[in-house]
């Protein structure tokens, strides 16, 4: 029986592509990790076949760019030019019908989020989720005002679940990040982040469980607060300052409320409405405030410490 080397052609270079496209996948909860990437691209198919589809195409779309346009090595194997992507694909088949040219457009979507991607990288300027964030507006415009493509009929992440679903509230939280309201995918997006960070999966369950109780306090509705919709900004916001410290602690709880107050306001404002929602810009703008004041905040101290 033939024996297959490690070092053959064909099982590197399924290595080395297969490594940057899970990575990407885990990079949208700010993970390197590709069985995390797996697990979340899995939780996508099991919210729809067309989700993960949709998914896998965006991000294969957004590495290719990278890999022929010989973006920095390092940064391909990370997944940094695969997560944005990633998210605009699912984001356009939760949002309208599954038409050929929208097949289309999630291809162009991964390409333009990849090379957006790049921009901020080059201007040394943490992008976070925001390339997804501009490209699916920006696509989501075209379709609405220059394309015959209907809105989907699905609605994503209303579920029918009651009790299960009450219960899974702040799992929720997580699956909502990528378009998921459904207890399995949610689950399976905690557990595949609770497998590379513990730490910052706890920090996001407490952050998706807070954003839903100060919702509810706010008057929004039960079942719609069950599915994480007032959540998954705050899931995002709390990964990024989480750690074993107080001071991790007190940062990931002011930038979660800073979140969870721009989600809610930015809910009241109609322009979102018209580009598709305001996705994951709460978590964006709460993050870049919050980076930006630890940075004064550092800046201060040492102008005190020369006194």
């Amino acid at each position: 029986m033939m024996k297959i080397k490690k070092n053959c052609p064909v099982i590197r270079s399924i290595k080395n592509f297969s490594e940057p496209l899970f990575n990407s996948f885990s990079q949208i909860m700010l993970q390197e990790n590709a069985l995390t990437g797996f697990l979340f691209l899995a939780g996508l198919y099991v919210g729809h076949w067309y989700f993960g589809l949709a998914a896998l195409l965006a991000v294969v779309s957004g590495v290719l760019t990278a890999v022929l346009l010989r973006f920095p090595k390092a940064e391909i194997k990370a997944g940094l030019y695969g997560f944005s992507a990633a998210l605009t694909g699912v984001a356009l088949l939760v949002l309208f019908e599954a038409r050929p040219f929208l097949w289309l457009l999630v291809i162009i979507g991964g390409v333009l989020s990849s090379l957006l991607q790049r921009l901020f990288i080059v201007l040394k300027i943490p992008a976070f989720t925001f390339p997804f964030i501009v490209v699916s507006w920006f696509l989501v415009f075209f379709i609405r005002n220059f394309t015959d493509i209907m809105p989907s009929s699905a609605v994503a992440g209303m579920s029918e679940n009651g009790l299960l679903d009450w219960l899974l509230t702040s799992t929720n939280g997580f699956g909502q990040v990528i378009f998921q309201g459904s207890a399995l995918p949610g689950t399976m997006f905690f557990v595949a982040v609770f497998f590379n960070n513990p730490v910052a999966a706890l920090f996001g369950l407490a952050a998706s469980s807070l954003g839903a109780a100060i919702s509810l306090g706010l008057g929004q509705e039960l079942n719609v607060v069950q599915t994480g919709l007032f959540g998954f900004n705050a899931v995002l916001t709390a990964i990024v300052f989480s750690g074993q410290t107080r001071k991790n602690v007190a940062q990931a709880f002011v930038g979660v409320i800073l979140t969870i107050a721009l989600h809610h306001l930015f809910l009241q404002c109609n322009f979102f409405e018209g580009v598709g929602g305001v996705f994951t810009f709460p978590f964006v703008v709460a993050t870049w405030l919050m980076l930006w004041m630890i940075h004064l905040a550092g800046r201060i101290g040492k102008i005190k410490s020369l006194k």
